[in-house]
């Protein structure tokens, strides 16, 4: 985990070929602080690294972005309003890489879009 105590995974399934994770954001956690004061927003860096590290979880590897193909931020994730969102991930493991195809959901809207490949390390 990048983060040290930044979020914890609520539930986590796999349903035909894609898993769902529930996650609980610390709204407490220090990347608030300066991201905004007074008003904080989850930095997008870190929904994109969220991803990774459920494909680590996932996959049971560890792993290293490769190449970040579509990535769109599409709405804010305010700790304050609502500390729990869904990640819906499509992993696919093949030769040495891993290609993920995600949805981040806050409040049933659609906050991140992202198809990245993480190359896997030994």
């Amino acid at each position: 985990m990048l983060l040290k105590e930044f979020y914890s995974v609520v539930n986590s399934e796999k349903i035909e070929n894609e898993f769902v994770t529930e996650i609980r954001i610390n709204k407490d956690h220090a990347v608030y602080k300066g991201h905004f004061p007074g008003l904080p927003v989850t930095p997008g860096v870190i929904l994109m690294q969220l991803f990774k590290e459920e494909a680590e979880r996932q996959t049971n590897t560890k792993l290293q972005l490769e190449k970040a193909l579509n990535v769109k931020f599409m709405a804010v994730v305010d700790p304050n309003t609502e500390d729990r969102f869904f990640l819906y991930s499509e992993i696919l493991q093949e030769q040495g890489v891993v290609k993920l195809k995600g949805i981040a959901k806050y409040k049933g809207n659609i906050s991140l879009k992202i198809n990245s490949v993480y190359k896997i390390i030994f």
